[in-house]
């Protein structure tokens, strides 16, 4: 939908913008072509699971690309926001939150051997802190562009992820404590020291 917007609005792309859905559609084609055949079980997700997911990320397409490329003043998006402070911060943010949502995820994918059931504890890298690193990375994602856009659009999906994903790691994390009686004292859902 967001190359809908790219090719069908009345505006002219633009450096920044095409840069922008370059990121995007990035991260969805990671998402949507290769994760799932990366993961490693027989879990099944509901279908009112994936029906709402599919729903959330048609309006929040709508609105990020109705953003970039038909609301968001002309003026914004130029060549020169490729070389903004708010741009620069953002896109970095972007990629470490990126990184670390990928690193997470791999540790997970690899708790089990092929053919091999039941649970473990994930251990190392930013795991030894929180029980949610993927959840974190995610957000740290999302922030990034929240600053890289610069827009309510932007802010918009980052409080979405927030109020999705932050019950969520605080469950995951409850589920840990009381599935392994050994789980590390120490470690946080979300947020390492904190939350």
């Amino acid at each position: 939908m967001m190359i809908y917007y790219f090719f069908y609005s009345y505006r002219p792309a633009t450096a920044a913008t095409i840069t922008l859905l370059v990121i995007w559609q990035s991260h969805y084609a990671h998402r949507v072509f290769i994760y799932p055949f990366m993961i490693r079980g027989n879990n099944r997700v509901p279908l009112v699971t994936v029906l709402l997911a599919l729903l959330f990320n048609f309006i929040n397409t709508y609105v990020q690309g109705r953003w970039l490329f038909s609301l968001a003043p002309e003026s914004l998006y130029t060549a020169s926001w490729l070389h903004d402070p708010r741009f620069v911060i953002g896109v970095t943010v972007f990629f470490a939150g990126y990184a670390l949502n990928k690193h997470a995820d791999h540790r997970l994918r690899n708790l089990r051997t092929p053919g091999e059931s039941g649970y473990a504890i994930p251990g190392g890298g930013v795991f030894e802190y929180i029980s949610c690193p993927n959840y974190l990375g995610e957000i740290i994602t999302w922030t990034g562009w929240a600053i890289a856009t610069w827009s309510l659009a932007g802010v918009f999906f980052l409080v979405w992820t927030l109020a999705n994903l932050g019950p969520r790691a605080v469950a995951h994390h409850r589920w840990y404590r009381q599935t392994f009686p050994d789980y590390p004292e120490q470690r946080k859902a979300l947020i390492p020291y904190i939350l």
